[in-house]
């Protein structure tokens, strides 16, 4: 039987499978560096002993560290317990849809894929992370906006230095400290202005050369779904990511696409318009060990 070679095989003759394992490769590296989650979080390798992916993973956490004692001469050492928890994380299926030219079915697979992996990886990390951070369309139990909520680690105020402060402080309360902030590039400007004057001396907490604020790292979720005014801080090492397994495709040459709209609100009939469309699925699994772990300042609410 032929070997399979993406580069020697057209498209219209492959319209599903797995997606070649260098580009499936390279889209999960795209996803990996610019999802936020994926960026700040940790990740948990979703597989059984002998290493087949699985949907679901328990797995221990550190949630506190081994004490250190004094010890007199000739006194025995205490005994320091470290404090493990169990948690699971758990995958859901993540789907885009991708109508293209239908020039495409001409296309190697290879070829095909190495034109569309940006805007398939681009669909994936922001989907992840509206889900994972702002809780919107999310099929997890869990996102760092419901941490914030069932905490009680809100902040209401503008983007200024107390206000940044006082979210910081939010964690300290819970016994945790912020190693990273989650913003958008529509805060800038009010980060620029975030400065504490006394005595004349006029102190910023945001360094716009490094793009951090009061030292900690931080991002920009680029998701229309991100409030301007909105911040994120937490200790990240407590939010977790898991990837099972590898990315599937199929191609469709006359689906009717009803969650895609043209200029006159009408759902894309690909017959019609001489057009394919790619279906890439990716499993994707978040879990937060610690709701306290993370807050948020957000503009005051309108009454």
């Amino acid at each position: 039987m032929p070997i399979f070679n993406p580069d020697n095989v057209l498209l219209s003759d492959a319209r599903t499978g797995a997606v070649p394992s260098a580009h499936g490769t390279l889209i999960t590296q795209q996803v990996i560096e610019n999802s936020k989650i994926m960026q700040l979080g940790k990740i948990i390798e979703m597989t059984d002993n002998a290493g087949n992916p699985v949907m679901e993973k328990e797995f221990t956490y550190l949630a506190e560290g081994p004490g250190a004692y004094w010890v007199g001469e000739a006194e025995p050492i205490e005994t320091s317990k470290a404090k493990w928890l169990e948690a699971k994380i758990v995958a859901k299926k993540l789907g885009v849809i991708i109508p293209v030219s239908r020039e495409f079915l001409h296309y190697s697979v290879a070829g095909f894929f190495s034109e569309i992996q940006p805007l398939i990886a681009e669909a994936f990390y922001k989907k992840f992370d509206e889900a994972g951070i702002l809780n919107v369309d999310n099929p997890f139990e869990v996102s760092i906006e419901q941490s914030v909520a069932a905490a009680a680690t809100g902040v209401e105020g503008d983007i200024n230095y107390d206000n940044i402060l006082a979210v910081e402080d939010k964690l300290i309360e819970n016994g945790f400290e912020a190693n990273a902030f989650i913003s958008t590039v529509q805060n800038t400007t009010a980060l620029r202005n975030a400065v504490k004057t006394e005595n004349g001396v006029a102190t910023p907490i945001y360094d716009r050369s490094s793009k951090s604020i009061d030292g900690l790292p931080t991002v920009n979720l680029k998701s229309a779904e991100m409030e301007k005014g909105v911040l994120y801080a937490g200790d990240f090492n407590y939010l977790y990511y898991g990837i099972p397994y590898t990315l599937n495709y199929q191609v469709s040459e006359e689906a009717t696409l009803t969650t895609i709209t043209d200029g006159e609100g009408k759902a894309i009939n690909l017959f019609e318009r001489e057009m394919i469309a790619l279906r890439a699925t990716m499993d994707l699994g978040l879990m937060i060990a610690n709701d306290k772990a993370f807050a948020k300042l957000a503009p005051v609410a309108e009454p």
